[in-house]
């Protein structure tokens, strides 16, 4: 499942690379359908980006002695020495992620160096958060939560931000569990509310999590998903693409269709999709093209041996 999750995500995160930043109104007419290359970063087909980057800086941190700073310490060296980088150097990174690396170098403990004002709640926590599931998976939800919390907040420290990471391993926790991706989704609205209060998590903060707690996100038309790089706006059009489709393929191609940040959407929707429908869903011509296929395929392995499937 490991492998599954890993090869997921990478998989969406490369489809979406070369048209990232295309509106929607130019992939409608005309359309991701296979992966490809060069486009906005003119680099072959098959290249991550820095969300599958961080993603497997976080696997190598899970597949040790975890702690915060191990995970820190490996974006650090994505960042500034190209560690985990598909092609050898790093090609795009998020302010927020910047921002809170560099802290993070100059001194700042790992789980103060993520950005706290409401203006840092973009989706580079999000996108990098999946290996984690395998962390926590078996910990009581109380637990979950604070670590959740503590590896979000290394680049984005915001409630918002560490919220929409739970709901996003809780709802990957069930897909693992082997639950129907509606069911989970129903799982979470009658569920989650409470464990946010719990934590004392301000009502205003749960309230803008209102489409995917109180409502039926699967029957809202595309035109009221946005796919902007917030972390709300990520978050549910992942569960919105994964809903709406009935195979990995159209997860992902329906995620990264949807345009403006689409290698965060392609990727968030990939880990999720990859979960469900295990790598024998991926379309095999997709994994053999993507960079550096062999390390992720041995992360997933060091992983499994160090958490379990």
């Amino acid at each position: 499942m490991i492998q599954d999750a890993l090869l997921g995500l990478s998989t969406g995160d490369a489809l979406g690379v070369p048209v990232e930043f295309e509106s929607r109104e130019t992939l409608c007419a005309q359309p991701v359908t296979d992966m490809a290359g060069y486009g906005t970063y003119n680099l072959p087909p098959g290249t991550w980006s820095d969300d599958s980057s961080l993603a497997f800086c976080l696997a190598e941190a899970l597949a040790g002695d975890f702690s915060t700073r191990a995970a820190a310490e490996n974006f650090r060296k994505w960042l500034y020495e190209n560690y985990w980088t598909p092609r050898g150097e790093v090609f795009d990174v998020g302010i927020a992620t910047d921002h809170a690396i560099h802290r993070f170098s100059k001194g700042a403990a790992p789980e103060e160096a993520g950005g706290a004002e409401e203006t840092d709640n973009g989706n580079g926590s999000l996108m990098r958060i999946l290996p984690l599931l395998f962390y926590i998976k078996d910990k009581p939800v109380e637990e979950r939560f604070r670590l959740t919390e503590a590896v979000s907040s290394i680049t984005h420290r915001h409630i918002r931000s560490v919220i929409g990471c739970f709901y996003y391993l809780e709802f990957a926790r069930g897909l693992l569990e082997g639950k129907d991706k509606f069911a989970v989704y129903e799982d979470l609205q009658q569920r989650l509310p409470e464990v946010l209060r719990a934590r004392e998590v301000p009502a205003a903060e749960v309230a803008l999590f209102h489409r995917l707690l109180e409502e039926n996100i699967r029957l809202f038309p595309e035109s009221e998903i946005q796919s902007s790089g917030y972390v709300l706006h990520t978050l549910e059009a992942s569960i919105w693409c994964l809903l709406t489709t009935d195979t990995y393929a159209d997860a992902v191609l329906k995620a990264v269709n949807l345009g403006c940040d689409t290698d965060t959407t392609g990727a968030v929707t990939g880990g999720l999709a990859g979960l469900l429908y295990g790598q024998s869903g991926i379309p095999e011509n997709w994994v053999a093209q993507l960079a550096r296929l062999a390390d992720i395929e041995d992360l997933a392995k060091r992983m499994e041996a160090r958490l379990g499937g």
